[in-house]
Formats: C-alpha cells, sequence, structure tokens
C-alpha cells in the first residue's frame, strides 16, 4: 500500500471515529439540556409528607404530570391519565402526577376526585423545574414522557386528548 494511500485511509479512520463521538457528544448535550436528568433527581413530598425521588420510577416509561386543584383543563385530564395508569401499569408505565399546589388543597380535592397514581406536592418549587423542562411560559398543565432509560421523549403543554396520551406511550413501550 503506498504511504499517500495509507494516510487517506487513517485520516477516514479518524474523521468517521471523530463524527460518532460528536454524534454521541451532541445527543448527550442535548438530554442534558432537556431537564430529564433534573426532573428524575427532584424530589418532592406526598400527601403523607414522605419525600419520594422520581429515580424511584427510573426504568418505566414515566408520565410526568404538571398540575393544579385551580387548574380547570388539569383537572378534566387526570381522568384520562387515571385511565392510562390502569391500563398500561403492568406494561412498565408510571404515570406521576407533581400539584403545583398545597398539600391541603390537593388533599381536599382527592376527597371527591380519587386517582390511583401517586400525587408529589412541590407547592411553586415546581415552576422553576417546568421552565427549566421547557415550559417557559409556566402554563397548566404541562407534561413531560421520559423513556424506560429516564431520556426525554415527549412534552406537551395543555391537556392531552385521549389518543395522543395512548400514542405518546405506545411508541415507547414497542
Amino acid at each position: 500500500m503506498s504511504p499517500g494511500r495509507r494516510e487517506t485511509l487513517i485520516l477516514a479512520g479518524v474523521a468517521a471515529g471523530a463524527t460518532a463521538l460528536g454524534g454521541i457528544a451532541g445527543v448527550m448535550a442535548l438530554q442534558s439540556r432537556s431537564g430529564a436528568a433534573e426532573l428524575l433527581a427532584s424530589s418532592f413530598p406526598d400527601r403523607s409528607g414522605e419525600r419520594r425521588r422520581l429515580l424511584e420510577w427510573q426504568g418505566r416509561v414515566l408520565v410526568c404530570n404538571f398540575w393544579a386543584t385551580w387548574c380547570a383543563p388539569c383537572r378534566e385530564e387526570m381522568p384520562l391519565l387515571d385511565a392510562l395508569q390502569a391500563q398500561h401499569a403492568s406494561s412498565g408505565v408510571q404515570v406521576v402526577g407533581i400539584a403545583l399546589d398545597n398539600a391541603a388543597n390537593v388533599g381536599e380535592f382527592l376527597r371527591s376526585r380519587p386517582v390511583t397514581y401517586p400525587l408529589l406536592i412541590a407547592d411553586a418549587t415546581g415552576i422553576e423545574l417546568m421552565r427549566r423542562l421547557g415550559n417557559s411560559s409556566g402554563g397548566l398543565p404541562f407534561t413531560v414522557v421520559l423513556d424506560r432509560r429516564g431520556r426525554l421523549a415527549e412534552r406537551k403543554l395543555g391537556p392531552y386528548s385521549a389518543e395522543d396520551l395512548q400514542k405518546a406511550v405506545a411508541r415507547l413501550l414497542q
């Protein structure tokens, strides 16, 4: 093999390796800016006051729904989330509600509208987390879906329709 050809092959190999590493680093950088890692590392008290970390549900398709008792679209969406949890729990789906409200309001709300999925109480501290997840307006409801590896798969401001919620989860269960 001539020296020019060998150098060309070596340079091509180095370029291919650099391209692959750059692609991996790019994906990792985008994911780190998605807020998914921060969401998973977050902890909030549940209704009984016990702090729960979202990492507790890593390895499952995680549907994190930011809501408040005073938010009409949030209240309307909750039965869809509850049905999703019931339908797909055995397939590895976990819905977690994150209330931007206080424990007393959440408790009162749940007396008339119970849900089967865990609810965590973030108070106003959840607003900044939502913003880092891509909800710059701070509007509700806001839902973030993470895949089984903890990567951001989808985020949605506003209520889901039953069909769109099923689609968001179904593609992650394949």
